[in-house]
């Protein structure tokens, strides 16, 4: 039961954090939220792992560039995008569009990782989409035909396909390093490539009203949360961990209601839990679609 503790607390933070996303939206510059993030995640981390990751140089130099784009994936766009969506996006409906990464990750793995499509990623996709569109549509699909899609819902599209890539790249590349040292020489890439676009935005100071949201996550976010979520795995195994994430729209919608004071809305609830339905039909039913269909031709 003690093992179950390790990806529920890992969720609950993220889930958090999504509130946190919202909160800096009228707090603090996106870039400027973005490269502190992971700037004091560096710091953090530096004590502890900087000098066996210098001993690994001859590991490490034949993958940089790999580690450098699982860096843009995973620290730029996807958090990133977060933080500039968030300025149009509810909280809650951050949760939601980011729960569809464990069936985006499902999705991509048929291409990079030529994983066999199953009759589950058929239908959940189906049910994804559908519960998107009335999502996004506020409960009426017609309407996404006239006005088309909001910037901040393609930003977190494009967050979530990124994390989701980020996840699939790390699994075919299996850099022979340690997951805290990959993850650091990630986190230093995730720095330089936020750089620039930190030094052009205009006001990047530290506040009163915007510290406490900086630390939450460069620490609970980028370092407890992970380091919990891997023992998760390790304790239960992937699968089992991966199952947590799918309470994460529902802590998060939770979290936003309280400290946000957001409004519930039935398209929240009827396009969400069909989202999620979908997510677990394409992570449960694994049946591979030849071998359903060569049991038709038998039949």
């Amino acid at each position: 039961m003690k093992n179950l503790l390790f990806p529920l607390i890992a969720v609950l933070i993220w889930s958090a954090n999504v509130v946190v996303s919202k909160s800096a939206a009228t707090a603090i510059e996106p870039g400027a939220i973005a490269f502190y993030r992971w700037f004091i995640a560096f710091l953090a981390l530096s004590p502890f792992i900087l000098l066996p990751v210098l001993k690994q140089w001859k590991t490490i130099i034949p993958h940089w560039w790999k580690l450098l784009i699982l860096g843009l994936l995973g620290m730029v766009l996807n958090q990133s995008l977060v933080y500039y969506a968030a300025h149009t996006v509810s909280a809650t409906l951050i949760g939601i569009l980011t729960s569809l990464i464990p069936l985006l990750t499902i999705i991509l793995s048929i291409f990079v990782l030529r994983v066999t499509p199953t009759v589950g990623i058929l239908i959940g996709t189906a049910f994804s989409l559908f519960g998107l569109i009335w999502l996004v549509g506020k409960g009426e699909p017609s309407t996404l035909l006239q006005n088309g899609l909001g910037i901040g819902d393609v930003m977190m599209f494009i967050a979530a396909a990124a994390y989701a890539l980020y996840g699939v790249l790390t699994k075919r590349w299996a850099i022979p390093l340690p997951n805290w040292q990959a993850l650091y020489i990630q986190i230093g890439f995730g720095v330089l490539l936020l750089l620039p676009n930190f030094i052009m935005t205009e006001d990047v100071r530290l506040t009163s009203d915007n510290i406490s949201l900086v630390l939450f996550a460069g620490i609970p976010a980028s370092i407890i949360a992970p380091y919990v979520w891997i023992q998760g795995v390790t304790r239960l195994g992937a699968n089992m961990a991966s199952i947590f994430m799918n309470l994460a729209p529902v802590f998060t919608a939770i979290i936003a209601i309280a400290v946000l004071h957001e409004k519930m809305y039935s398209y929240h609830l009827i396009g969400g839990g069909i989202v999620l339905v979908g997510v677990i039909i394409a992570q449960q039913l694994r049946t591979p679609i030849n071998s359903y269909s060569k049991k038709q031709r038998k039949e």
